[in-house]
């Protein structure tokens, strides 16, 4: 898609008007109920959220990393646990939409990109989290099928969603040995854990998916044997810098609760936003959530251009942008004195939700190995 400065702030701007309508006034609802709102994804696919990666020919608005980044934020001001579910499911299309056969594309991803169909990410296993090239869950041809045997953990929306995009060993150890399949939600075989119980996310169901002698055609095969590592790490990519994102989009709201608290509370005889001591906290938040912005912005224009450091530079954003904004919603928090800890704020629910995002798509820790041993292996 084409877009000018004009197209993307329009599009923002729709985007801010659905959060604001849809996400932020049920925000505290879902996560006390545990509601995954798939009435509100549908509405979110009539904007085009759900097919942000996909091309238009099948429903997809095809946007930019750098455009997307901003979506992301916006969404997260309304509904963390949401918006990031929507990362997923975007992640999930776009990887049908990058390596499927025409056939598969044609029948999954009109209603995928509508988010009348939803879509699950299953990389994560009990054993094989971080180390993604440890997965065992197999895959072996027979005739015009594969069969799939194995388990998956901490998978979003399992159990609740229709399309899942599982990586399962076809080949030896290691990376090379992995390939990447789709799995339609009622598969015969296919089956769920209980949702877990969480620190955060409660908007949307988390599961095992446990895959015992599933079959699906030899066509449901994303791209070719042995490369489903390559397709994870490219996913992962985006995947990143879209939880960071809306880490962003979640300190922020976080932030600017504060102020507007600081502003308002009275304490020895004036307002606390004369106090020096949190004038200083606000300048420190605000300086945070500014260089997390700069950092993405930087990040998405390398991973639009394919830039030979975009891999170092998503993992910088996904490190510094989840933990300096966690730090900033958390400090919301404390700005808000005991009112920060009620559940009607608001603040507390989403340094819940943002402290995961510090957690998955790779953890905080392995995002420095990347980082590290790019710099290193530049500078040899």
């Amino acid at each position: 898609m084409n877009l000018d400065d004009d197209d993307v702030e329009a599009m923002v701007g729709a985007v801010r008007a659905f959060a604001g309508s849809e996400l932020a006034p049920f925000a505290q609802e879902r996560d006390e109920q545990k509601i995954f709102p798939v009435e509100a994804l549908a509405r979110a696919g009539g904007l085009g959220l759900g097919g942000l990666y996909v091309g238009e020919e099948h429903g997809g608005i095809g946007l930019p990393r750098r455009v997307a980044v901003r979506i992301f934020e916006e969404l997260a001001r309304g509904d963390v646990a949401v918006a990031a579910y929507i990362s997923i499911h975007n992640m999930a299309a776009a990887m049908i939409d990058a390596y499927a056969t025409e056939e598969v594309r044609a029948a999954w991803l009109p209603e995928l990109t509508a988010m009348t169909r939803l879509a699950s990410y299953c990389l994560t296993e009990p054993d094989a989290g971080s180390d993604a090239a440890a997965v065992r869950t197999s895959a072996r041809r027979e005739g015009d099928e594969y069969v799939l045997d194995g388990v998956k953990q901490f998978i979003s929306g399992a159990g609740s969603t229709h399309a899942y995009v599982v990586m399962a060993r076809t080949g030896g150890p290691g990376p090379r040995g992995m390939s990447a399949f789709l799995v339609p939600g009622e598969s015969e075989g296919l089956s769920f854990g209980a949702n877990e119980r969480k620190m955060g996310w409660n908007a949307q169901p988390t599961r095992q998916v446990v895959l015992d002698g599933v079959r699906v055609p030899a066509s449901h095969l994303l791209g070719e044997e042995g490369q489903g590592f390559a397709i994870a790490m490219r996913g992962l990519d985006g995947g990143r810098l879209n939880i960071a994102a809306c880490s962003l989009g979640g300190a922020s709201w976080a932030v600017e609760r504060a102020v507007a608290h600081l502003r308002e509370r009275v304490a020895f005889g004036r307002p606390l936003s004369e106090q020096q001591a949190l004038q200083f906290r606000v300048a420190d938040m605000e300086t945070a959530l500014e260089a997390s912005r700069c950092l993405l912005e930087r990040a998405a224009g390398a991973l639009d251009a394919g830039s030979s450091d975009a891999l170092k530079l998503c993992a910088m954003a996904k490190r510094f942008v989840t933990d300096e904004c966690f730090d900033a919603a958390n400090a919301a928090l404390q700005l808000h004195g005991g009112y920060g800890y009620l559940a009607e704020y608001g603040v507390e629910r989403v340094v819940r939700d943002l402290r995961v995002h510090q957690i998955l798509e790779g953890t905080n820790e392995v995002m420095r190995v990347i980082i590290s041993r790019a710099v290193l292996e530049r500078a040899a």
